[in-house]
């Protein structure tokens, strides 16, 4: 399939990028006990790591995710495996990083590095919680229902919409994830996954406006 196949239209993009800007948490990226890189098909998300680690911002770092449910074949040995290599390769050192390689959705990201970082003796207070831009704010209810004793902060690359889409290369690819994680915000809290977030009328609209249009790959299956 040609790009210009897999572009989206003005109108879908001005949408999308609304859903975008609510996705992230805009959160002041500090100091913090440890990180974890949630897993996903996105090296950025390691990338990230690697240069937060490199500023100082935490001594700590664990990478958690099993095979990646949706592109299985990018990450043969895990997710966490490969983003510890490719954070090895950009400067952090091996003692500073430790591996959740079980996890196959966000709650069990933040579990399992939970426990993982208990064996080793850490008790952190504060956790920077790095993810792909659009899983910000799902990854931060959840850690706020699942682990509610720590601070969370949540950060992904610095990218703008426009970049990102050109990064990732499939326009259509990054409009189903949005609106899929978008459900999960909505849905997840009253299944017991995630802390409940407030959803404005205009995200609410542009989320309706392309499920209509049949960006639907990765909404649950009811």
């Amino acid at each position: 399939m040609t790009d210009d196949e897999r572009a989206i239209t003005e109108d879908q993009r001005q949408q999308a990028k609304l859903i975008w800007d609510y996705h992230q948490m805009h959160h002041d990226v500090g100091p913090t006990d440890v990180a974890i890189g949630l897993g996903s098909h996105d090296l950025g998300v390691p990338a990230f790591c690697a240069e937060l680690y490199r500023a100082g911002l935490f001594p700590t770092l664990v990478f958690s995710g099993g095979s990646n449910p949706t592109a299985p074949e990018r990450f043969p040995r895990g997710e966490a495996v490969h983003f510890r290599e490719h954070a090895l390769a950009l400067g952090v050192p091996a003692d500073a990083v430790l591996l959740e390689t079980g996890a196959r959705n966000t709650g069990q990201n933040i579990t399992l590095s939970r426990e993982v970082l208990t064996v080793a003796g850490i008790t952190p207070k504060t956790v920077l919680l790095v993810s792909m831009p659009y899983m910000e704010r799902r990854a931060y209810a959840t850690a706020r229902k699942v682990w509610p004793e720590v601070d969370v902060i949540c950060a992904s690359a610095r990218l703008e919409f426009d970049d990102y889409l050109k990064t990732i290369g499939d326009e259509q690819l990054v409009v189903h994830q949005l609106v899929g994680d978008l459900q999960r915000v909505i849905e997840y809290p009253l299944l017991g996954f995630a802390i409940e977030q407030d959803v404005p009328k205009d995200v609410r609209a542009a989320y309706a406006s392309l499920i209509h249009d049949g960006f639907t790959s990765r909404l649950l299956v009811p």
